[in-house]
């Protein structure tokens, strides 16, 4: 039986920005708050979409990426 995502990020967020955020510890959203861009761009299969779902995710919860 699934018990569901073992992370917060935003649905639309795919798979490999997903799976280079878990290889660097990240598994919550609120993880990122404070986290430099260039830091998470270095990701292998982190891209500007994905990038721009995060920092949107994290304003609405009134957080900002570094």
């Amino acid at each position: 039986m699934a018990t569901g995502p073992d992370h917060d990020f935003p649905p639309g967020v795919a798979a490999p920005a997903r799976r280079a955020l878990a290889a660097a510890g990240y598994t919550r959203l609120d993880q990122l708050a404070g986290v430099p861009v260039a830091e998470l761009r270095r990701l292998h299969g982190m891209g500007p979409k994905a990038l721009a779902q995060l920092q949107a995710a994290l304003e609405v919860r009134g957080l900002p990426l570094g």
